[in-house]
């Protein structure tokens, strides 16, 4: 759909609706089961120990390949960083678009908003200091990603199909309560529990809903 459209939609995104993440390069079958090897294992490890610590040669042994093959395919830590969580946001992507209702089509908007806004928590909390360095590099970052690009319009046509009175505001709103920087002062500073910050702000949501 396109973002200045205001009056009733459907309740079922489909794959038109959200911009599309650019296609993953095709790779030979042993690539492809080695960068999954890769991104599991620094995914653990980063979860682990903060992704400061942790050194491409912790990557390559905990994922059995060796050392050269990960400088060649993701170059340094940052693109290992940036590639797990692109990775990611692909799954979640996937899940919106063709996945089980609530969160996939199929499901009424409040429902699929609060979906929405569930399933990006638990992304965040498995990759939080990534997103955060990803949102926070530059000025203005966090806008300018193509993941946020397509976060806004999903939850735009969802708060435009349920009626909500100024729908764009309200995905501004929305998504700058769900930013890394937020997110993160929320579960380590204040020390809210995940499920307890995603009922409050599915509850929060609803009421700008019809």
């Amino acid at each position: 759909m396109s973002s200045n459209r205001s009056g009733p939609q459907s309740a079922s995104s489909t794959p038109a609706e959200l911009p599309l993440l650019g296609a993953p390069v095709r790779e030979r079958a042993d690539a492809a089961r080695n960068r999954i090897r890769v991104l599991e294992a620094a995914e653990q490890l980063f979860a682990e120990r903060g992704v400061d610590a942790v050194t491409m040669d912790d990557v390559a042994g905990a994922a059995g390949v060796g050392k050269g093959t990960l400088y060649r395919r993701f170059g340094d830590k940052g693109g290992l960083a940036m590639a797990l969580l692109d990775q990611r946001e692909r799954e979640l992507q996937e899940r919106i678009l063709t996945g089980p209702p609530p969160l996939g089509p199929g499901a009424q908007p409040a429902d699929r908003l609060g979906a929405f806004v569930e399933a990006y928590l638990e992304f965040l909390e498995r990759q939080l200091d990534l997103v955060l360095l990803s949102e926070t590099a530059t000025t203005g970052a966090r806008f300018r990603t193509g993941a946020h690009a397509l976060w806004r319009q999903h939850c735009r046509h969802l708060l435009g199909t349920g009626g909500a009175a100024d729908a764009e505001i309200a995905t501004d709103v929305l998504l700058a309560a769900l930013s890394a920087e937020q997110v993160r002062h929320w579960l380590r500073d204040r020390e809210l529990g995940t499920a307890t910050l995603a009922q409050s702000l599915v509850r929060l949501a609803r009421t700008w809903l019809r």
